[in-house]
């Protein structure tokens, strides 16, 4: 029974290429109760097929990529950011680049239901990081119709878009959280979708002082293949425990770590129009900030407005390194919210 259940998902197209669990009504009955919304409550509907996001249909769509019932209310959170109008959930679902919804988690119920933030947080190895980025990605296909080849038209895809969740790892940060950042409550549980490409590694175990490790960082972030050199968009940048501690360790705050990425990440004119997207007058009409195009040596940031930076503390403090997520475009953006546990 349990095989051909696995099969008849496979077979109906209502899997993301790995088995599903098959959601029972026992095992939904066991996920709605992890939550005291109501079942028909609805959250929205999903882009760009529009099928009706209730609570019942998360809750399903979580038991099936293998969630907890705990993990629920953080599902639900994030299912919340990703309809609201101002991350623009279908032009996500049918780029032909490979962004995906990367969300990040803060706040003390990350750590009671064992999301990761530290060593090995992007995966693979943690339930609650896996599944809960997954349900997402289930969602936005079953619900949203988001199919490859069909809506979701994105010339290679990638692992980050089965699943692409972590919390942050406040515990080895040396600043206070990214909610706390943005504005939120130190004991507020905050959940944050921000469309972005996949993670590129920056490695370096051998500066020691700011002025140095702020160079690869930088350069990562204004890459002249990367879309956030070209036009305004949200980008990631995760710091390592090691290199937070390097900042640190130099009396630099969270802000002022993020003040000096912005000031060094970004290319001469010169460099930027010998190839990539560059589309001289007309590309520049993207950025949100006048530049003098015929001059060589004039600079352009790759972070036009200090929001569009989202700088975020994870990873395991063994390896000194950070990853940099380039951003979609100024038309889907970063929606951060408290949920309800």
């Amino acid at each position: 029974m349990g095989q051909d259940a696995v099969e008849f998902f496979f077979e109906k197209e209502w899997s993301d290429g790995l088995p599903v669990v098959p959601p029972t009504e026992e095992r939904l009955a066991a996920m709605l109760a992890a939550t005291a919304r109501d079942p028909e409550e609805l959250i929205g509907t999903v882009p760009p097929l529009m099928a009706p996001a209730t609570v019942r249909a998360i809750a399903l769509h979580a038991v099936m990529a293998g969630c907890r019932p705990e993990y629920l209310p953080v599902v639900i959170g994030a299912m919340e950011c990703l309809l609201e109008e101002r991350f623009n959930l279908v032009l996500l679902q049918a780029t032909t680049s490979a962004g995906a919804p990367f969300v990040l988690v803060n706040g003390p119920y990350a750590r009671e239901i064992g999301l990761s933030g530290g060593m090995g947080c992007f995966g693979p190895g943690f339930r609650a990081n896996a599944t809960i980025g997954r349900a997402l990605r289930l969602m936005m296909m079953n619900l949203g119709g988001g199919l490859p080849g069909v809506t979701a038209l994105s010339g290679f895809g990638g692992p980050w878009r089965y699943t692409y969740c972590v919390a942050e790892n406040e515990e080895e940060s040396p600043w206070p959280s990214y909610a706390q950042a943005r504005g939120f409550g130190a004991a507020e549980n905050v959940v944050t979708a921000i469309p972005l490409e996949g993670p590129v590694l920056v490695w370096d175990d051998a500066s020691e002082e700011p002025e140095r490790l702020v160079v690869a960082i930088a350069d990562m972030m204004s890459a002249i293949g990367g879309g956030n050199i070209y036009r305004q968009a949200d980008m990631a940048v995760v710091l390592g425990p090691q290199h937070a501690e390097v900042f640190a360790n130099a009396g630099m705050s969270r802000d002022a770590v993020a003040r000096m990425l912005i000031e060094r990440a970004g290319r001469r004119v010169g460099e930027i129009r010998r190839g990539g997207i560059w589309r001289g007058e007309s590309g520049a009409a993207r950025w949100p900030f006048k530049v003098a195009l015929h001059d060589e040596n004039a600079f352009v940031p790759a972070i036009g407005d200090p929001a569009d930076l989202h700088l975020i503390v994870a990873g395991g403090t063994g390896a000194p390194a950070s990853l940099v997520m380039h951003g979609i475009t100024v038309a889907s953006r970063a929606v951060s919210r408290v949920y309800t546990v």
